[in-house]
Order: C-alpha cells, then structure tokens, then sequence
C-alpha cells in the first residue's frame, strides 16, 4: 500500500494478531459478510488500518487492487475504516476508546437475539485502555460474564500510565478470564485466541515491540 500514513507502524503491530484471526478463528465470510450468525470483529484501533485492510483483501472481502488507492480521495480504503464504504467492516472507528463499548453492546444485542453462537472481537491499543469508557466497558463485561465478548489488546508500551502486574491484571481484577503472549508468535496467538472461557469475558494481550507500535 502506498499514501501519506502518519500511522504505519500502530498497523504493522497488529498484522500478526489480525491474520491469525481472520486466517485461523474468525467465523466470518466474504460470501454473506452480513449473515447473522457470523462472528463480529470491530477495530477499534481504527487510526492504523493498513494491516487491517490488507488482510480483508486477503481474504477476499475486496479486490487486492483497491490497497494501491489507499487513502487517496476517491478510494474506499480511508485512514480510519468507513463501514458503509468497506466491505467486511463492522464500524467506523479511529477515536480512541469507542470499540470495546460497542463491542459490549454488540455481544449484549446478539444474546438478546437469541444468536448465543456468534462471538466478539475487538482489537485495542494499549493506550487505549486510560480512557475511562473502556474502564466501564470492562468493568460491565466481566459482572455480567459477557462470554461472548473477547478483546485482543496490541501491547506496544505506548500507554500513558503503566499498570501494577501488567495490562491482563485490569481485566482479571474484572473477572476476565486473560492471556498475555507474543505478538508475533502465531501459534501462542492462536492458542490464545481459543482458550475455553466459560461464563466470563476473555482478553489476550499481544506483547509487541515499541518500535513496531
């Protein structure tokens, strides 16, 4: 991909997490992107979609021809996601703290539609997590045992202020059930991404290197 990305590497940490997803646990298609029982995956992380884009293309969502555009005027492929203009996506999104409550209220919606099976991901940044609707949102999901929610947080060490015992310790005091591993290691990723979590949320911290925030 080419154009002016003031954010390359907030995309570059996540490309590892995200093909994973897509490639090995996603329940999701780009046959019957809208069908109801699919699984729902929302960046959050929105200011950085290069990697998020690529391996929509990847998968089929969209041409791959499109990835050249990116970020011109007239291409789909803008530097925050647009739902209605990118096939696949489930949200607008690139304002800090605005994923993990939707996904709260995506996962509620879908219990309450009786669509028990389909499950949520959310992709955050670790800086994301100083905002206080992610701390609601957190808070909420774990006394209510929202099993159907999971949030993927790309650790970059990029956070404003640092947490006693390490990001998965927020979740856990929440009633999450965690996992901390290597963000580049695809197998401890899908391990990760597939541990049981009955009755509670889970949350699995992808450490990175700060150079690749």
């Amino acid at each position: 991909m080419t154009g002016d990305e003031k954010h390359g590497p907030a995309a570059t940490s996540t490309l590892d997490a995200l093909w994973v997803l897509y490639d090995r646990v996603l329940r999701v298609s780009p046959e019957r992107p809208d069908a109801p029982g699919r699984d729902r995956f929302l960046l959050s992380k929105g200011h950085g979609p290069m990697a998020y884009y690529a391996v929509l293309a990847a998968k089929g969502f969209f041409p791959e021809s499109w990835l050249s555009g990116f970020g011109s005027y007239d291409s789909p492929l803008g530097h925050h996601p647009d739902r209605t203009l990118v096939p696949g996506a489930e949200i607008g999104s690139g304002s800090l703290g605005h994923g993990l409550p939707l996904a709260v209220g995506t996962a509620l919606g879908l219990r309450a539609q009786g669509e028990g099976d389909a499950r949520v991901w959310v992709l955050i940044g670790d800086a994301e997590l100083d905002e206080g609707s992610n701390h609601e949102a957190i808070a909420y999901a774990g006394a209510v045992g929202l099993d159907a929610l999971h949030t993927l947080v790309i650790d970059n060490a990029s956070a404003t202020h640092s947490r006693p015992g390490g990001i998965a310790s927020r979740f856990e005091a929440a009633g999450w059930s965690t996992a901390t591993v290597d963000g580049r290691d695809h197998d401890a990723l899908y391990e990760a991404f597939t541990t049981p979590h009955p009755g509670r949320p889970h949350a699995v911290v992808a450490r990175v290197e700060s150079k690749d925030a």
